[in-house]
């Protein structure tokens, strides 16, 4: 359904577009960088590509290229990856009422595309499932708009890096310009002061036991993140009936 002209036709696949235009440079940024990350670290061009198009996951892949350059083993690799994009299982929960209606490759297509990006800008537009087909066709064409530029921006973007790898010099700062870009991310992304919590005990944890080999810090800090958000969901307060918590 993702494909049928009668999304792309839908006025929701123009605005999902035009909503995620200007978060497309900072995609470009981010996608240059770890195209140049990755040959640079000494994968082969072929390897590159294929891990660009078949990850299609910025943070899974900067965390895993330098275990894969290491000879980390590969339930390391896997571990690392799963933990750091953990949260599109939270996601994937969230929209499953938003797409449960259509065949099932297609939702394992829309999981392909669905970023960190496309999923604020689409749970911002529609808070509940259409509930007629007219507000479903709605809904899946604006996530249809929204990730085809996402997607095309990454893809071009990291595989212009790849090829001219060897050529951009160190001093145009894409390293900069990729943790800006996460920055952003995470800053829309921080919307209640449970989810600010998890981002400074992940972030303070990950500096404190830096030292960890084959970067298990990122994967301890998400542990300790995710340990204390459970704790202090068990202790927060419930709402009272016709009031406030």
């Amino acid at each position: 359904m993702f494909w049928q002209s009668r999304v792309r036709r839908h006025p929701e696949f123009n605005v999902g577009m035009r909503d995620f235009g200007p978060q497309a440079l900072g995609i470009v940024a981010w996608g240059l960088m770890i195209g140049v990350a990755m040959v640079n670290s000494g994968m082969g061009t072929l390897a590159a590509v294929a891990m660009a198009l078949l990850v299609f996951a910025g943070s899974s892949q900067l965390a895993a290229i330098p275990l894969i350059v290491a000879g980390a083993p590969a339930w390391v690799i896997l571990a690392t990856a799963f933990c750091v994009n953990l949260r599109f299982v939270v996601f994937s929960l969230h929209m499953r009422p938003f797409l449960i209606h259509l065949p099932r490759w297609t939702r394992l297509a829309a999981g392909y595309f669905i970023t960190d990006n496309g999923y604020v800008l689409f749970t911002k537009r529609f808070h509940v499932p259409g509930r007629t087909e007219d507000e479903r066709l709605a809904q899946v064409a604006y996530l249809a708009g929204a990730n085809s530029l996402n997607w095309a921006s990454w893809m071009l973007a990291s595989l212009a890096g790849i090829a001219l790898a060897h050529s951009i010099p160190p001093a145009w700062g894409l390293g900069f310009a990729g943790i800006l870009c996460l920055l952003g991310m995470q800053c829309s992304l921080a919307s209640s002061r449970l989810r600010i919590v998890a981002s400074l005990v992940a972030g303070v944890t990950a500096v404190l036991v830096y030292h960890l080999p084959l970067r298990l810090n990122i994967v301890t800090a998400i542990a300790v993140a995710v340990l204390v958000c459970m704790t202090a969901e068990r202790f927060k307060p419930m709402p009272t009936p016709g009031g406030h918590a």
